[in-house]
């Protein structure tokens, strides 16, 4: 099962290493792994997203919680949450085929964001899902690049990640 953890940790130089460290140790895989700074300068929130049994998902948690740097974490998939990816796309066009790929990128509710003669560039945000159907329903040879930031998530209602 996929879990998306989220942890508050002193934004310090050697955190994301010791993180990554400590699965790469025990044999985890990270799938996404995203961290940017807070509203307090002195905690970065790291996103990061693993696959994982129960068991195997409790250890990591109990890992995590051992080092010095991480202040508090959760485990999204335990609860209600609103996840969301962002999704670059570079895609070659023609004459003939830009109305086609405009017509696409609005059914996605996404957003073309650089135009050249021979490319679009599209912004997608939206759950995984969506931007898997997106790329699946442009042609394959069509596809110049694709940049993702992996799933991020903030839990519903009162219950959050804070000090």
């Amino acid at each position: 099962m996929r879990h998306i953890i989220s942890i508050l940790i002193e934004n310090e130089s050697g955190a994301l290493s010791r993180v990554a460290g400590l699965f790469s140790a025990r044999g985890y895989n990270i799938e996404s792994l995203t961290v940017a700074p807070t509203e307090d300068p002195s905690l970065s929130r790291m996103t990061l997203v693993t696959r994982g049994n129960d068991e195997i998902i409790e250890q990591i948690t109990k890992q995590l919680n051992k080092l010095i740097d991480v202040v508090k974490l959760i485990d999204l998939a335990e609860s209600e949450h609103i996840e969301r990816e962002l999704m670059l796309v570079k895609i070659k066009t023609t004459l003939e085929s830009r109305e086609e790929v405009r017509s696409m990128v609005d059914i996605f509710r996404g957003k073309i964001i650089d135009v050249t003669p021979s490319s679009y560039v599209v912004e997608m945000t939206g759950h995984s899902s969506k931007l898997d159907a997106f790329i699946h329903g442009c042609a394959a040879d069509s596809i110049i690049e694709v940049v993702r930031s992996g799933p991020t998530g903030i839990s519903r209602g009162e219950k959050g990640l804070h000090l």
